[in-house]
């Protein structure tokens, strides 16, 4: 059994894999304030509270977007189950053919997202990760990773809106029963998730039309299920995406 931690930027999703079976998925606050002892005490409450005992894990991986963090998880770790995480980045083998400008400037989450929709989808693939950013990936036939495109995401697109207007509140993230809104909290909700829907079927839309053919799409991500059951294109949702990916980096770098 492993421990994988993805550091995002609002959320670090932890999760134990044992062989290729994820045991479970938890997300705690990403909060660069916190402590080692802090993240620690929070790790070992995510493992006591799925029964998972911390002399059953044999090993660990990170990967993150949050750079400052790294050290201070990766202690955490150190802390409570006695290993030294692997930290995806330069220097760990992916297996991912990396096809832009600077391939050193692609997001460990994407990598390990592309490296786990390969193995498990094939390819050529769309990629959508709909976090605080929603990005986009793409793989060409030949298992490349070729590019993409990042926009805001749904959250913050949101937080946005209200903290630059003065007669706008905060809403909840769930559909309304239609596109068009009769009040503002409804509009809102309108304009912020089936915007978003709209965007990521038209997304969608020209990158198929850019290379020429139909392809996969898969789609993960704190907010892809909020978002994804609504797209008129057909998406695979998996939540599980990261974590996988991470079992698959961890295998490829431990004999």
């Amino acid at each position: 059994m492993i421990l994988a931690i993805d550091m995002g930027n609002t959320n670090i999703v932890i999760g134990c894999i044992n062989d290729q079976k994820v045991c479970f998925e938890e997300r705690l606050s990403t909060d660069s304030s916190k402590t080692e002892l802090e993240y620690a005490i929070g790790f070992k409450t995510v493992l006591e509270l799925n029964n998972i005992n911390s002399s059953d894990i044999k090993g660990a991986i990170i990967s993150s977007v949050v750079p400052s963090l790294v050290n201070t998880v990766k202690s955490a770790i150190e802390k409570i189950i006695g290993v030294t995480p692997l930290i995806v980045g330069p220097g760990l083998k992916t297996g991912l053919n990396i096809l832009i400008d600077n391939p050193k400037e692609l997001g460990s989450d994407l990598v390990v997202d592309a490296v786990a929709a390969i193995k498990e989808y094939g390819a050529p693939l769309i990629i959508i990760d709909v976090g605080t950013a929603t990005t986009i990936s793409v793989i060409d036939d030949k298992k490349n990773y070729i590019g993409g495109a990042i926009l805001p995401g749904v959250k913050v697109s949101l937080d946005s809106l209200v903290s630059r207007t003065a007669q706008l509140p905060r809403i909840s993230l769930e559909p309304p029963k239609n596109v068009i809104g009769k009040n503002t909290i409804d509009c809102m909700k309108s304009g912020i998730i089936y915007g978003n829907v709209s965007c990521i079927d038209g997304m969608i839309e020209k990158i198929e039309s850019e290379v020429g053919h139909s392809m996969t799409t898969v789609a993960t991500g704190g907010l892809a299920k909020i978002i994804v059951p609504l797209c008129k294109k057909n998406i695979i949702l998996d939540n599980e995406l990261l974590l996988k990916g991470l079992k698959i980096i961890y295998d490829k770098n431990v004999d």
